[in-house]
């Protein structure tokens, strides 16, 4: 297969089991509004395909996704499936399961004989056949404790061919290994950006020792979190963004991806502006001295999107 050159192939490229990747992927959540699960304004369908469209032009192949990002107009999965159907053979498609909701917007959470549904679901909306990767979402609750069960349920998926690969979201170390004895795990997707606490990144340097992708979210959004990027942003970045002519959002995602080669970024916006400056962070190199800079900045230090 012939390799293309484009923009989002400029920070390198990592496998997820045997898939490789651009390291700048795509986040699908916020294609549906500016908030893709509770209150916020309603996304564009039109404005969403075209996002779409243009990220694979821009040479991304890994979209993060899920069932449950859907507003009261709009559904990731099946904006994908509009967009982006029959779909390259190079693109790589991850969700996530555990978490769902109704349609009137409230959670539940599956046991596992209901992750057979969520993960058919999936497929149904996406329109294919098989899941590249699914992701377990473990609930925020379920600091300790077994996710045994859950994870050998999706493993049975996978060894039906329903799931190529499987990996772990909001996870910590435990879990890791414990779905590990399991099946084979390809990425950690958990919460990480610039201010992390040291020792949340324990897991970040595990999976760079055993060659598992770990995928931020919440990289741009920082505390905003779900809400997105605030308004105001710390001295040290806006002061590095500067020097670099450079967006905030750019350095955050620039800081992320010199983590470690393992470590892929997965930006997600409804903006076709914004989707272009995300990809060309790819190609913004921080020096070690501007690394150690932010280092200092404070996790409640907001993020900003201007």
């Amino acid at each position: 297969m012939t390799t293309r050159t484009t923009p989002a192939a400029a920070a390198g490229t990592w496998t997820l089991g045997d898939l490789t990747v651009n390291r700048i992927g795509f986040g699908a959540m916020r294609l549906t509004g500016s908030v893709a699960f509770g209150p916020g304004v309603p996304g564009d369908r039109d404005r969403s395909i075209g996002v779409l469209r243009r990220a694979i032009d821009l040479g991304v192949d890994h979209i993060d996704t899920a069932a449950f990002y859907f507003s009261s107009r709009l559904s990731a999965n099946e904006l994908i499936n509009r967009a982006l159907a029959p779909y390259p053979d190079d693109l790589v498609i991850t969700t996530k399961v555990w978490p769902a909701r109704d349609p009137s917007g409230a959670w539940w959470w599956a046991t596992p004989e209901q992750l057979r549904g969520q993960v058919e679901e999936n497929l149904r909306q996406l329109g294919r056949d098989h899941l590249d990767v699914v992701n377990l979402r473990i609930p925020p609750s379920r600091t300790t404790g077994s996710i045994a069960d859950h994870f050998g349920a999706l493993a049975e998926l996978r060894d039906a061919g329903l799931i190529r690969h499987l990996g772990v979201s909001n996870a910590k170390p435990e879990h890791l290994a414990e779905a590990q004895a399991i099946a084979p795990v390809v990425c950690v997707q958990n919460p990480l950006g610039i201010g992390t606490p040291a020792e949340e990144r324990e897991l970040l340097h595990r999976c760079g020792e055993q060659g598992i992708a770990f995928v931020p979210f919440f990289a741009i959004a920082g505390a905003g979190r779900e809400s997105g990027a605030t308004s105001a942003e710390h001295p040290q970045v806006l002061a590095i963004a500067r020097a670099h002519g450079a967006t905030p959002a750019q350095v955050r995602l620039a800081w992320t991806l010199r983590l470690g080669p393992h470590v892929l970024a997965i930006p997600g916006t409804g903006n076709p502006d914004h989707l272009e400056e995300n990809v060309a962070a790819g190609t913004l190199r921080l020096s070690d001295d501007e690394m150690a800079r932010l280092q200092t900045v404070s996790s409640s230090s907001p993020a900003s999107r201007t």
